[in-house]
C-alpha cells in the first residue's frame, strides 16, 4: 500500500520527466540509511548476493518498471505487471518446491483481470517493447523474490534491505546520469517528494516486504502486491477528485477477493483417533 502511493507524491511533488532519478534517490539514499543504522556490512558469499537480488529486485525491476511506464499508458503497465504472482508461483515450483495448485492459478488470473478493470482504459494503445519491458521487469521481481526466499540472509533485516537498496541503486546510477543528465534544481515540494519516497516508500516499505518474504510463501507475499494499484487508484479518486466509475469498483472487488482466496490455506484434516475396545468398553 506504501508503494501505491508512489504515483500520487510522483505527479504532485517531483519534477516531471526524472522516473530514473527518482527511482535512483528513493533507493541509493534509502540504503546507505540502513547500512548507517545497522553498520554492517555483507560478508563471504553475501558480497554477490545481495548484488544479484538487489538488482533483480530493485535495480533492473525499477528500469524496466520506467520504460514500460514511458511507453505504455499507466493502466497496460500496471495490467501487465500484474501477472507477477503467477510466475512466482510457477518459479516457486521449481526453486522452492512449493506445491502450484489451482487455486493459486485462478486468483493469478483473477488478479489480472480485476487490476485491468480497475486501471485500464478503452483507448490504450500497446507498444511492443513497452510490453516487453513490463513483462521483463515482472519475471526479472519474480525471480527476485524467489530468490530472497531461497537465500536467507543470517544478518539483521534492516542491514539485509539496505544491502540490496544499495546494490540497485548503484545499478540505476549510470542509467539516470545517461539517460537524463545532472540532477534539477530541487524545490522544497521536490525535496519533501522525494524524501518521502526514500524514507517510507523505500526504506520502511522494502524493510516490510522482504520481513514477508521471510515469514510468508513467496507466492502469498506477491500477490499482496495487487493492493498497490487498489491504493492508488482509491488516492486518485480521494486527493485528486478523479471519477471512481462502477467497473473500477468491480475490479478492485475482483482483487481483493483473488488476494485473500491465495492466502487461505486449506486445513489438513486429522486422521481419526482410533481407540482400544478395552476403552470403548
Amino acid at each position: 500500500m506504501l508503494w501505491g502511493t508512489t504515483y500520487l507524491v510522483t505527479t504532485e511533488f517531483l519534477p516531471p520527466d526524472r522516473p530514473f532519478l527518482a527511482a535512483l534517490i528513493r533507493t541509493l539514499p534509502a540504503g546507505l540509511l540502513l547500512i548507517a543504522i545497522t553498520r554492517l556490512l555483507p560478508r563471504g558469499s553475501w558480497w554477490w548476493r545481495s548484488l544479484v537480488l538487489g538488482t533483480l529486485n530493485i535495480g533492473a525491476f525499477n528500469a524496466l518498471l520506467f520504460i514500460g511506464a514511458y511507453r505504455l499508458p499507466g493502466g497496460v503497465a500496471a495490467t501487465v505487471g500484474a501477472i507477477q504472482p503467477l510466475f512466482v508461483a510457477l518459479l516457486s515450483t521449481g526453486l522452492l518446491r512449493e506445491r502450484l495448485s489451482l487455486r493459486t492459478v485462478l486468483a493469478a488470473i483473477g488478479g489480472v483481470f480485476g487490476v485491468g478493470l480497475l486501471v485500464l482504459r478503452a483507448d490504450a494503445r500497446l507498444d511492443t517493447w513497452g510490453v516487453v519491458a513490463a513483462l521483463a521487469g515482472a519475471v526479472v521481481m519474480a525471480f527476485g523474490v524467489v530468490l530472497s526466499k531461497r537465500w536467507t540472509s543470517p544478518a539483521p533485516l534492516l542491514a539485509t534491505t539496505g544491502w540490496q537498496l544499495v546494490a540497485g541503486g548503484l545499478v540505476l546510477l549510470p542509467v539516470a546520469l545517461l539517460t537524463e543528465g545532472a540532477p534539477p534544481a530541487m524545490t522544497v515540494q521536490n525535496i519533501l517528494g522525494y524524501a518521502y519516497l526514500t524514507i517510507l516508500g523505500s526504506a520502511v516499505a522494502y524493510a516490510l516486504w522482504f520481513r514477508g518474504i521471510r515469514d510468508l510463501s513467496a507466492t502469498d507475499v506477491t500477490f499482496l502486491l495487487l493492493l498497490s494499484p487498489v491504493t492508488a487508484t482509491i488516492l486518485g479518486w480521494l486527493v485528486l477528485d478523479q471519477r471512481l466509475t462502477t467497473p473500477q469498483v468491480i475490479g478492485g472487488l475482483i482483487v481483493l477477493v483473488a488476494l485473500v482466496s491465495a492466502q487461505i490455506k486449506r486445513r489438513a484434516t486429522a486422521p481419526p483417533v482410533l481407540v482400544p475396545a478395552a476403552e470403548r468398553c
